[in-house]
């Protein structure tokens, strides 16, 4: 029994990043996947440093039971531990070394044949390193509410994100109205704007600003103006976090030391509304989405993506396909090379048709 223990084939999970709607129906399938096919699979707690600290955890169906429609990760996460650059507190001062041996060492003492990396750019540039610099086999998955890494077409995570976005148009919609407001709802997208123009079309809004088109103020007080006379005493804007004006900055609403996004955005909804105020004397509120776009019960469409994502991730490990990442194309499930996966953020293109019908029906985007 012992030897046929041994000759099991290996492999490790983790969730590595912010959290995100749909992690735990990957990690559910992955683990299913891997058991079904014979196979003893590893849950890896808190992303990299699980790996650092080789506290790797054995997974059964147990482990799994019920996870499906859980938000967040029951194999927890973070986005600061970096085996390339792991902090390590020495002598009261905090410094910052190198632990890629030690993941390799804790990964061979497990006898993990390979490593699924559930996660953003960060984590899957990581997962890339590993497997160029170390010869750590890996496997990505394509996680965050953005909808911003390249190589898939739609990443689990953000349908979630964009419904949540909606759901609180639709109930800022009443009080605009009913207070003849302009109220800003800023949401999340770092440097794309996929989640505020997606919300912004589905929920109705007279203005949405992404970090692809830099917008003028005095476009869109001309479209608060214009719907003023035609007896619209109310505007909703969507704004995502990266949006800035024309010749400005992004909104920086903090740094973070060690962490994968150093760069915190945040802030521009306020400052909008506060020179919309200035300049038309219309009362004029913001309200900031934030985290609520990450956390909660995702929705049917990110828990199946996530299931198909979470199969086909074991899948190529079962058949030895690794240093891949699994991709939604033409809605089948692909592999593309993970270092491909792991370059430049997938940003809304300015000249795409869902841009082309926002402008049909009316949104002003701010240029």
């Amino acid at each position: 029994m012992a030897e046929e223990e041994a000759k099991k084939r290996r492999f490790a999970v983790l969730t590595g990043g912010g959290d995100c709607p749909g992690l735990n129906a990957v990690i559910r399938a992955v683990v299913k996947t891997f058991l079904q096919n014979g196979c003893e699979v590893y849950g890896v707690p808190n992303g990299f440093n699980g790996l650092v600290n080789g506290t790797l955890q054995k997974m059964d169906h147990g482990s799994v039971s019920g996870i499906l429609p859980r938000g967040g990760t029951v194999l927890g996460t973070t986005n600061r531990d970096n085996p390339f650059k792991f902090a390590v507190e020495t002598e009261g001062q905090i410094v910052y070394k190198d632990m890629r041996q030690q993941v390799v060492d804790n990964l061979n003492k497990y006898d993990i044949e390979a490593l699924v990396v559930i996660g953003g750019d960060g984590s899957l540039n990581i997962g890339a390193k590993l497997a160029r610099e170390c010869g750590v086999k890996v496997v990505g998955c394509p996680k965050t509410i953005d909808n911003d890494l390249p190589c898939t077409e739609r990443t689990f995570g953000f349908d979630t994100a964009m419904s949540m976005a909606t759901e609180a148009l639709d109930r800022l919609h009443t009080t605009a109205e009913s207070h003849h407001r302009v109220m800003a709802l800023e949401v999340m997208g770092r440097y794309a704007g996929w989640i505020a123009l997606h919300s912004g079309i589905a929920g109705g809004a007279d203005i949405i600003l992404l970090p692809e088109i830099p917008y003028k103020l005095d476009s869109v007080l001309a479209k608060i103006k214009e719907r003023q006379a035609n007896g619209k005493n109310f505007s909703i804007i969507v704004v995502a976090e990266g949006a800035k004006p024309v010749g400005g900055e992004m909104s920086v609403a903090r740094l973070v030391k060690g962490s994968f996004e150093p760069i915190r955005l945040g802030g521009i909804g306020e400052k909008l509304v506060r020179k919309i105020e200035e300049r038309t004397g219309i009362e004029s509120r913001c309200t900031v989405l934030g985290y609520l776009q990450r956390g909660g019960t995702p929705s049917a469409f990110d828990r199946v993506l996530a299931t198909r994502y979470g199969v086909a991730a074991a899948e190529a490990c079962l058949r030895g396909e690794y240093n891949v990442m699994v991709s939604l194309y033409h809605d089948e499930i692909v592999t593309v090379y993970i270092q491909r996966a792991a370059s430049e953020a997938r940003r809304v293109p300015v000249d795409s048709e869902i841009i082309r019908t926002g402008r049909q029906i009316g949104i002003c985007f701010g240029d």
